[in-house]
């Protein structure tokens, strides 16, 4: 039984694997230019990632310990509120410095 899917010796693709390859026709039909991203700039993504997922941590303790003793549905609704901006300032932020890194080109 022979997969149509597949020739020679590969294997058969992964959906992953598939859309990726969509994704890649897709951008060189759009004119988007593929960039090799260096190892120190591979090192500095990293480094981004987990400060700003540890700044997420910490909004989130500090979040659930505020709301721990703060009973009042008012109260409560404006520390959830806060928190939920907290966060979505801490991933605009990482956003843009990772936009900002993988702009750059490659050194190395």
């Amino acid at each position: 039984m022979s997969d149509e899917s597949h020739t020679g010796d590969e294997s058969p693709k992964s959906a992953y694997q598939i859309a990726m390859e969509r994704l890649r026709r897709s951008d060189a039909e759009a004119g988007v230019e593929e960039r090799e991203v260096s190892q120190e700039q591979k090192a500095e993504i990293a480094e981004v990632k987990r400060v700003y997922s540890a700044k997420a941590a910490e909004a989130e303790i500090l979040y659930k310990s505020k709301l721990m003793s703060v009973f009042e549905p008012e109260e409560r609704a404006k520390i959830e509120q806060g928190h939920r901006r907290d966060i979505e300032r801490i991933k605009s932020d990482e956003a843009r410095k990772l936009t900002k890194l993988r702009g750059q080109s490659p050194r190395g």
